[in-house]
């Protein structure tokens, strides 16, 4: 339904050199193909992770439907086994389940105290997390989490954008990738950091009619395939069959620049916090004018804002 579909461009061999001096800079997604990952793609068979990951308990996304809804909760938080997880994350139907035979799962890990802790797959699965190798295209300082992610087949992710950069390492199986510039952000209907959207192959566009003037841009990703995401871009992930993924998200901005306290990586940057603070404070503001007055004023801020913080150098 989109005007336009962009291929993501793939490129084989590419060097931490080649990638920091020419290509991060671009702020693009880009597929990244011949990357020693280690062992991971050729040792994680359902069998082998089973027995790995052993009988650690582990909080999963439970959905009766393929397409999770993270703006209405489409989903039940239920806790399993991780090799229990990973077994009924491989099959299309089960004998055991919670909501219904074919339900999907969806496993996004998580630090050993969510509150306090980010996610590192070599601290929470020490016994997996050996045989996996980053791409170490950035800082050690930089890096921020390790994220390990397993999806049952069919299973597609919400729209939505993070705000550290991130190396999305597919392991095992097959993923398909839209992804949306922050450019187009008005085009996508957002609640927060998510997109309304859900059905982007075929959005109601008597409900979303601006939907189809984003840009789009796709990749299928295949075992040891790794794409960038910058932060801020938007992406919609759906897996083709049951697939095992690591996200490395490290940070873009100094580290001043993050909430302290954030531990999922996806609470904005401070200053863009404050921002919106002290706008929703100036929309209160302007409530107190009438309605001709108010539509005036709010119309002078918008060109005020465009002026002053929109940038030039982005297409």
């Amino acid at each position: 339904m989109a005007e336009q579909c962009l291929p993501v461009p793939r490129l084989r061999g590419v060097t931490r050199e080649h990638f920091m001096e020419h290509l991060y800079p671009q702020r693009m997604p880009l597929v990244l193909e011949g990357l020693d990952l280690g062992s991971c793609t050729s040792k994680w068979t359902v069998g082998y992770l089973s027995q790995a990951g052993g009988t650690k308990e582990v909080k999963v996304h439970v959905a009766a439907v393929p397409q999770m809804n993270f703006i209405s909760k489409n989903f039940v938080y239920r806790t399993l086994p991780f090799n229990k997880l990973v077994q009924r994350a491989a099959e299309e139907t089960h004998k055991e389940f919670f909501i219904s035979e074919d339900e999907k799962y969806y496993l996004r890990s998580l630090g050993e105290d969510p509150r306090k802790d980010v996610a590192d797959i070599r601290q929470q699965f020490p016994s997996l997390g050996g045989d996996i190798k980053f791409p170490i295209f950035f800082e050690e300082g930089q890096f921020f989490s390790s994220v390990f992610r397993i999806s049952s087949p069919g299973l597609q992710l919400w729209t939505h954008y993070d705000v550290m950069d991130n190396f999305l390492i597919q392991v095992t199986g097959k993923k398909r990738v839209i992804l949306f510039s922050p450019r187009d952000a008005h085009y996508l209907y957002l609640s927060g950091s998510k997109s309304e959207v859900l059905d982007i192959d075929s959005p109601d566009l008597d409900k979303y009619p601006l939907f189809p003037k984003a840009r789009r841009y796709e990749c299928s990703l295949e075992a040891g395939d790794v794409l960038f995401i910058p932060a801020l871009w938007f992406h919609n992930v759906i897996s083709e069959e049951f697939g095992v993924g690591v996200n490395v998200f490290w940070k873009h901005l100094p580290s001043e620049c993050y909430d302290k306290t954030d531990t999922y990586g996806n609470k904005d940057p401070v200053a863009a916090s404050r921002a919106v603070q002290i706008l929703d404070r100036a929309l209160k503001t302007l409530a107190e004018l009438p309605e001709e007055y108010r539509d005036f004023y709010a119309r002078q801020m918008v060109l005020r804002i465009q002026d002053k913080a929109y940038s030039k150098n982005f297409k």
